[in-house]
C-alpha cells in the first residue's frame, strides 16, 4: 500500500505541475495580448502593471520587456525605457511577437535621446538593411558618420538620403556643409539653396548657410543666417553659439558674450557637449573685456569636467597669481582709461624713465621715453626709448615684434621694450635676438609693477 501511495503521490505532483504550465501558457499568453491595447488606450498604468507580473513570473519573458518599454516611453520615462530595450536588443529572437524593424526605429531613438551615438550608429546601419528604401535611417546614419569626422561615409549616406527621396531639404543642407568642407563652394551653396527652396522653414539649413557665410567672412549675412536657425529646436543652442563667435570675429566681445551666456542658459542639465564650448567662448570674452574673473570662473568649471578641454589648465595657470599680485590684477584688469596712467607709473618708477608721449593703442598701450638715470636725459640729444605695454591674452607673436621694429625706426628710438603678461611664441623670442628690442617676461613686468606701485 505506501508503494502505491508514493506512486499516486509522484503522479500527482507531475500532474499538477502539467496543469500549472498549461494554465500559464494559457494566460500569459492572453495577458500579453492586452498590452497593445491597453497601450493604444493610453492607459499605460495598467499596461506596466501586466507586463511587470508577466516579468515576474516568466523574466525571459522579452515581447514583455518590449512592451514595459513601450509603456516607459509613452510614460515620459525614456531612462527606464532603454533598460528594457536593451535587454530585449540583447536576447531576443525577432519575429516571435517582436517586429524587428519597429524595434530598431524605437531603439535608435532611444539611444540618441541618451548620447550613446556609437550604439545609435549601429542600429542604423542595420535599419538601412531592413528598410532600404526609407531615406531617413540613411539620413540619421549619415549625421553620425558626419559627427565621427567620417565625412567620405557621411556623403554617400546623404546621396543616397536624396536619391531616395530628392525633396529632402536636411540632406541637401548636409551635402551643402560637406561640400564645402571639400572647398567645393559652387556646389555647396547650390545644395544649400536646393535645401531652402524646398524648405523655406527648414531653418537648419539656414545653420548651415550661415557657416558658409562667416567662414567666407561675411559676417552680417551669418548673423542673419544665425538668427534664423535659432527657430530650430535641435539647432538652437549650436545657433546661438555660432551666432556669438560671428560678433567675436567683429571684435564685439560684449554681444557675443550675451550670446554665450544664453547658450549656457540653454542647457539646464549642463550636460550638452556645446556648453562647453559657450563656457570656453564666454571666459575668452571675458579676458578681452578684461573681466578676469569672470574669465577664472568659466574656466574652473570647464576644469572641473574637462581636464584637457584645449588651453584652460594654461590659463588658469597663467592667472593664478593675480590674487597674490594686487598690481599685475590691476595691469590686467583696469579699464581702458586707467591703463595709461598704469604703464606711465610703471615706465617712470619701475624703470626708472622719463615719458615723453603716452598713446592708448588697442592693444595696450605705446610710451616713448628717456632714461632718467642717463645724465644726458635733459640735453638735446636724447636718447629715446621705445615701449610697448601689451595686454592682450594671446602670447605675443613674430608679427608685433616686427612692427615694433618698424616704429621703433620711424620714431628714432635706440632701443624697445615690449612688456607682456601672456608669454612670447619661439618665432617672436628668435626675431627680437640681436635686435634692439627686449622682450620683458611675466616675472620681470610683475617686479616693474610692484616696485611703482611701492614708490
Amino acid at each position: 500500500m505506501s508503494f502505491q501511495i508514493v506512486i499516486i503521490t509522484v503522479l500527482a505532483v507531475i500532474i499538477s505541475a502539467l496543469l500549472f504550465l498549461v494554465i500559464k501558457s494559457m494566460v500569459l499568453p492572453k495577458k500579453l495580448d492586452v498590452i497593445p491595447r491597453l497601450l493604444k488606450q493610453d492607459k499605460t498604468q495598467n499596461a506596466i502593471k501586466i507586463a511587470k507580473q508577466i516579468i515576474s513570473k516568466d523574466p525571459k519573458n522579452f515581447q514583455a520587456h518590449y512592451y514595459l518599454g513601450k509603456a516607459y516611453i509613452k510614460e515620459g520615462k525614456p531612462e527606464l525605457a532603454l533598460i528594457e530595450y536593451k535587454l530585449v536588443n540583447e536576447n531576443a529572437l525577432f519575429g516571435q511577437g517582436i517586429n524587428e524593424l519597429s524595434f530598431r526605429t524605437e531603439y535608435a531613438d532611444l539611444l540618441m535621446k541618451h548620447n550613446q551615438t556609437n550604439e545609435a550608429l549601429k542600429n542604423y546601419i542595420l535599419l538601412t538593411k531592413l528598410d532600404p528604401r526609407n531615406p531617413e535611417v540613411f539620413y540619421n546614419a549619415g549625421r553620425l558618420y558626419e559627427d565621427n569626422n567620417r565625412y567620405d561615409i557621411a556623403l554617400g549616406l546623404m546621396q543616397k538620403t536624396v536619391a531616395l527621396d530628392k525633396r529632402h531639404a536636411k540632406a541637401h543642407a548636409e551635402i551643402g556643409l560637406m561640400y564645402y568642407r571639400m572647398k567645393n563652394f559652387v556646389d555647396a551653396r547650390k545644395e544649400i539653396d536646393i535645401s531652402l527652396k524646398l524648405s523655406p522653414d527648414t531653418y537648419a539649413s539656414y545653420y548651415y548657410l550661415g557657416k558658409i557665410q562667416k567662414d567666407s567672412k561675411d559676417i552680417p549675412a551669418a548673423l542673419k543666417s544665425f538668427e534664423k536657425a535659432q527657430r530650430d529646436p535641435e539647432l538652437k543652442q549650436k545657433s546661438v553659439i555660432e551666432h556669438g563667435t560671428c560678433f567675436m570675429l567683429a571684435g564685439r566681445y560684449d554681444n557675443a558674450a550675451l550670446d554665450f551666456q544664453r547658450a549656457i542658459e540653454l542647457d539646464r542639465d549642463n550636460m550638452a557637449s556645446e556648453t562647453i564650448y559657450a563656457r570656453y567662448f564666454l571666459a575668452t570674452c571675458m579676458e578681452k573685456l578684461r573681466k578676469i574673473d569672470k574669465a577664472i570662473e568659466q574656466w574652473e568649471i570647464i576644469y572641473k569636467r574637462n581636464k584637457t578641454f584645449r588651453d584652460v589648465s594654461a590659463k588658469l595657470s597663467e592667472y593664478k597669481d593675480l590674487d597674490a599680485n594686487d598690481y599685475l590684477k590691476d595691469y590686467l584688469t583696469c579699464s581702458n582709461d586707467e591703463f595709461p596712467m598704469i604703464c606711465k607709473n610703471a615706465a617712470e618708477k619701475g624703470m626708472k624713465m622719463q615719458c615723453l608721449s603716452v598713446e592708448n593703442k588697442k592693444w595696450g598701450c605705446l610710451i616713448t621715453a628717456v632714461d632718467k638715470k642717463d645724465d644726458s636725459w635733459m640735453s638735446v640729444r636724447k636718447q629715446v626709448m621705445y615701449l610697448r605695454f601689451y595686454r592682450e591674452p594671446e602670447a605675443v607673436e613674430d608679427s608685433v615684434v616686427r612692427e615694433s621694429l618698424d616704429e621703433l625706426k620711424s620714431l628714432n628710438c635706440v632701443k624697445g621694450f615690449i612688456l607682456s603678461s601672456s608669454g612670447y611664441t619661439n618665432t617672436a623670442k628668435r626675431l627680437a635676438e640681436g635686435r634692439p628690442i627686449e622682450l620683458v617676461d611675466k616675472e620681470k613686468l610683475e617686479k616693474i609693477l610692484s616696485a611703482a606701485g611701492a614708490k
